[in-house]
């Protein structure tokens, strides 16, 4: 158990759900069965209710928990995963929403896994904390009704009203729910919680013109003579220096990143030719940067090779060329004349150029925001979103577009959408306080509290004034 989640029993003791010597009786009775989990134990005796038990599980591993009872999970989204590894390691697909998983997880801080399942779906996982043995049961039923072509896993205790808005109809009598069971830390009356939104306020008042705040884009880089640039991105120093002076060697202009955020910002200034990126980095996902790469109007020509020691054959190289846009994948260790000729490959085989006019993309990135803001004067919060999106597609490294889109994915309560747009806005300025302060609050209404504590404490060396700093220091008192 790590230093920095608390014990199960000690949680118990101090929610006052059993007493020492309850505690005492049920870790004999676990120690009975080897393997077995304390909270599998204290549900099978009947000590606590489930719904207790879930939020001491919550507090244990800082995340939110949730009663698997009360979902509706597509069978669709077990496609991702297999069957045998969803059982081995005990993890469920609750929701699939864009490039994001909700996972359902026996051991939610079982960081392992959690990379391994976002490499192999190139997806951001947040991991929910579930009652082990109710998962596991949850796991069988959901797979089976996959097999057997069925659409959804319906828990026994999902609200009527919500299937109803689903389009589906109850199969059973439902109980009357009990709700979702996460936690949901509230910031502070001290601490601002408006989201910022009093910025998009201030600058989109009725009869008063919007100032765009785009960051004028830069202008495209001149391919240093005839040679094309490569980006080489690898956390290992001995690959990407090997990599760096092998691609020298051919005549290459080569430039390196060791990070992904690096590696976002060498593509934004200096828009190389070719990519050569490692598939997992501290930061920001190879995924992540490839997809933000490809699903841009600005970015989208640069060809990417993606390269990975951990590729486990569950998506073929086929997969990742047509849902992705690579170019190549090429498996370590490598051999250097594979990937000379990878690269070779690449930059002969494209067949897009750069925009031209980079001053017209700024134009039309600060058109998007501005339409997104009228929209919102006029209470259009969807819309306002869409066209915050447009304007991503343009720039998707635009600090200002990811910033706004977050504040109105929280106010529209989409708060799982918000921490993305906020968390790449953080990526992109790691100092800029309103986004930090602005992270920590959504994470808290998510229930992510260990989250929201590095978020606050971020916020914190990042205020602008002593009496922030006072402010988030009484806050930060309640949530430690």
């Amino acid at each position: 158990m790590s230093e920095d989640k608390k014990q199960l029993g000690k949680i118990l003791l101090k929610q006052r759900l059993v007493t020492p010597e309850e505690l005492d009786a049920l870790l004999l009775e676990q120690k009975s069965h080897p393997g077995s989990r304390l909270a599998s134990t204290v549900e099978r005796a009947g000590k606590v209710g489930g719904k207790e038990l879930l939020k001491a599980l919550s507090e244990q591993h800082g995340l939110p928990g949730i009663d698997l009872a009360q979902v509706v999970v597509p069978t669709d989204n077990l496609r991702l995963i297999p069957a045998d590894v969803s059982k081995r390691h005990l993890i469920l697909p609750v929701l699939v929403k864009d490039d994001r998983i909700f996972l359902a997880m026996a051991d939610p801080n079982d960081k392992r896994v959690v990379d391994e399942i976002e490499f192999v779906t190139g997806r951001r996982v947040f991991p929910y904390v579930a009652l082990h043995d109710v998962l596991r049961e949850v796991i069988d039923e959901a797979y089976r009704l996959l097999e057997q072509g069925e659409p959804n896993y319906i828990g026994p205790r999902v609200p009527p009203e919500y299937l109803a808005s689903l389009g589906i109809t109850p199969p059973h009598p439902a109980g009357r729910p009990a709700g979702v069971v996460v936690e949901r830390e509230r910031p502070s009356p001290a601490i601002d919680d408006e989201l910022g939104l009093e910025t998009l306020e201030a600058r989109a008042r009725p009869g008063e013109p919007f100032q765009s705040q785009v960051a004028p884009l830069p202008a495209s880089p001149k391919v240093h003579g005839t040679k094309a640039k490569i980006l080489v991105v690898d956390d290992e120093d001995d690959i990407r220096k090997l990599l760096v002076r092998v691609l020298g060697q051919k005549g290459y202009l080569v430039i390196e990143a060791s990070k992904g955020l690096e590696a976002l910002q060498k593509v934004r200034d200096e828009q190389p030719d070719l990519v050569l990126l490692d598939a997992m980095l501290p930061e920001v996902h190879g995924f992540d940067i490839c997809r933000r790469i490809k699903g841009s109007k600005r970015y989208g020509h640069i060809p990417i090779i993606m390269v990975s020691a951990i590729y486990r054959g569950w998506r073929v190289a086929e997969d990742l060329r047509t849902s992705y846009g690579v170019e190549a994948f090429l498996e370590k260790p490598f051999k250097i004349g594979d990937v000379l000729l990878a690269v070779e490959r690449a930059i002969e085989g494209r067949h897009s150029e750069p925009p031209d006019d980079d001053d017209m993309l700024s134009r039309e990135a600060s058109a998007a925001v501005e339409a997104g803001m009228e929209a919102y004067r006029q209470g259009d919060l969807d819309a306002a979103i869409a066209h915050l999106r447009e304007g991503l597609a343009i720039d998707p490294l635009s600090f200002q577009l990811h910033y706004h889109l977050g504040l109105l994915c929280a106010r529209r309560d989409d708060v799982f959408e918000a921490i993305h747009e906020l968390e790449t806005a953080v990526d992109l300025q790691p100092r800029n306080f309103s986004a930090l302060k602005n992270l920590a609050v959504v994470y808290q209404r998510a229930g992510f509290k260990h989250k929201a504590i590095e978020m606050w404490e971020r916020a914190l060396g990042a205020a602008p004034d002593e009496e922030t700093r006072l402010g988030i220091k009484d806050h930060l008192m309640t949530l430690l």
